[in-house]
């Protein structure tokens, strides 16, 4: 079975999902339902109790599909359940149900985002922690949040159309802030130090409606400091130049892939199968980084860039001889010019020599390594070995 990595936004893990079973039998894990009313999830986000990790803060959702929950939020139509994950003690993580957290957020501010900024309200995310008060009262970032309701007859006018949190009739009002939507709080109690079948729940709590992908679940998992720097880098413009898309990708496919390369560059000697399971438990490394090492590690990632555009190639450095964007021909490009500055801790890195880069990817080994059973060790060992040995020599 031909299981290739070429990119195109399809998940790189399919076809290792044999390994990822899990016997639940040797874990203690707790759900608990709590019913909490909309003022309280309100001061939930605001105070940080409950955090919007890394893959949620894109928020999706037109004036038109936020107006509908809120007005069912009024009138008392049951609101779907939302998943959260016990970080610590009153720190919680949102799994499912981020699109109507943040609705809530932003109807009780009075602000609603404009769609061409949300990319940038991200990084403004990721630099405060929170949407800051003088970005939400900017124009240029946002509009006023002000129902938009159909009407069932062309003559009948909706009673919430144009209507704000602080127009609502105070009757309205109080009834919204009371109703109460369902949270369930999942806790690993034991083993205190693995994240693996919390991964699996959320996996398992996604299969239905909208399917989070293993970066999307991971990313909310193991957030931290060095994510925040992958999703810098993701939003460089050498970087997008050279993917498929000039966009960040909604599924964090592209996260994944910058993530692999430093997972690779760091820990290849340690890998095992399956690629879900190492990336894991990478990112559960990687919130223990120093800032000093995540600064390096930046560094590290621009100058590698610099040298691939020094290359004056055609964009399709890592696009495999088939002629679509490949993640291992990546990694392990990725790899070989890196290993050696990153083994001496400077910014050394190698030039790249378009020439060389084409002998490995004609090279036999290499390439059926990047096309077949790429997750087993052993393929993960000729490509980085092949790419070490052929672009170094």
């Amino acid at each position: 079975m031909n299981n290739n990595e070429e990119f195109e936004w399809t998940d790189p893990e399919e076809g290792d999902t044999s390994a990822e079973d899990i016997s639940f039998t040797e874990y203690d894990i707790s759900a608990s339902p709590n019913d909490f009313n909309i003022k309280t999830l309100f001061d939930f986000i605001g105070s940080g109790v409950v955090k919007i990790p890394g893959f949620q803060r894109n928020y999706v959702w037109d004036i038109k599909r936020a107006s509908k929950l809120i007005e069912s939020i009024i009138i008392g139509i049951p609101i779907p359940q939302i998943f959260l994950y016990e970080e610590a003690k009153n720190k919680f993580i949102v799994i499912d149900g981020q699109q109507r957290y943040m609705t809530i957020y932003y109807f009780m501010k009075e602000r609603f985002p404009k769609k061409e900024k949300r990319l940038e309200l991200r990084v403004i995310f990721d630099e405060h922690g929170s949407i800051p008060d003088e970005t939400l009262e900017n124009d240029d970032y946002f509009t006023d949040f002000k129902l938009k309701l159909p009407t069932l007859q062309p003559q009948q006018v909706n009673k919430f159309s144009n209507l704000s949190y602080s127009t609502l009739d105070n009757e309205d009002q109080v009834s919204f802030n009371l109703r109460t939507i369902r949270n369930i709080i999942i806790k690993q109690n034991y083993p205190d130090d693995e994240h693996s079948v919390v991964f699996e729940i959320f996996n398992r709590l996604n299969s239905g409606g909208v399917n989070l992908k293993p970066q999307e679940i991971r990313t909310s998992l193991f957030h931290s400091d060095f994510y925040d720097m992958l999703y810098r880098i993701n939003l460089n413009e050498n970087w997008r130049n050279l993917t498929p898309f000039k966009i960040p990708n909604l599924n964090m496919k592209d996260i994944e892939i910058l993530l692999r390369g430093f997972a690779m560059l760091i820990d290849h000697d340690e890998y095992k199968p399956s690629m879900t399971k190492f990336l894991n438990k990478f990112s559960l490394k990687a919130k223990q980084f120093e800032n000093s090492n995540i600064e390096y590690l930046e560094k590290l990632f621009i100058k590698f860039l610099e040298k691939v555009i020094q290359t004056e190639s055609d964009g399709k450095l890592f696009y495999s001889k088939t002629g679509r964007f490949n993640i291992s021909v990546y990694e392990s490009i990725f790899v070989a010019i890196c290993a050696e500055a990153f083994a001496e801790k400077n910014l050394s890195v190698k030039n790249i020599d378009i020439k060389k880069v084409d002998l490995l990817k004609e090279d036999s080994d290499f390439f059926n390594a990047t096309q077949y059973d790429t997750a087993s060790a052993a393929n993960v060992s000729t490509r980085l070995q092949s790419a070490i040995r052929i672009l170094n020599q």
